[in-house]
């Protein structure tokens, strides 16, 4: 499993491999005039609005997110120095602008964050409202996170609605409504 962050939202998926009966031969590789699938694809995904790339900030999305020993890897940002005296496998690369390092390294989580973009100002035109930013990113997290599996998002949908209270109108534009996962505890270092 990999971890990726990146602000002004952090970020984490597993990075999971294919069983060797369904992985192709690459990417480049064809079957019959179609594209084989790759070797490893995006698991589940966890974002998170955050208020800073501090240390603190980050560190505490990373412990409330991933299992102690997984292996993380990042771009070179200071704030992630610690990760390995915590007891995690830190993979941390200075990219310094180069695309193909860039790729090689976080190959997924930027087609994550490109595809993020891409909904939001296809879907919400791109005005998105910093009070709201956490709900659009839960709900772009449920979407991804069921992908492969289109029913079970609409029968989770259902039992979220039926067991959670919405806010009113009045509670959601006043800034009363807090967005489920929308609070990040910040542990003292």
């Amino acid at each position: 499993m990999a971890c990726i962050t990146r602000s002004p939202s952090s970020a984490r998926f597993e990075v999971r491999a294919r069983k060797p009966e369904e992985a192709g031969a690459g990417r480049d590789a064809h079957r019959g005039g179609a594209p084989s699938k790759r070797k490893v694809y995006a698991g589940r995904l966890r974002l998170q609005a955050v208020p800073d790339r501090s240390a603190a900030t980050l560190v505490s999305f990373v412990r409330g997110n991933i299992a102690m020993g997984a292996t993380i890897m990042t771009d070179g940002a200071p704030s992630y120095r610690e990760l390995a005296d915590l007891g995690f496998d830190h993979q941390p690369l200075v990219l310094a602008g180069d695309p193909r390092r860039r790729k090689a390294h976080l190959p997924m989580i930027h087609l994550v964050f490109s595809n993020l973009k891409t909904w939001l100002l296809g879907t919400h035109h791109g005005r998105i409202e910093p009070q709201h930013l956490q709900a659009y990113l839960n709900e772009y997290v449920f979407r991804f996170n069921r992908r492969f599996y289109p029913m079970t998002a609409f029968n989770s949908a259902l039992g979220l609605a039926a067991r959670s209270v919405s806010p009113t109108y009045a509670q959601l534009y006043s800034g009363e409504w807090e967005h489920p996962g929308s609070a990040l505890p910040i542990e003292a270092a």
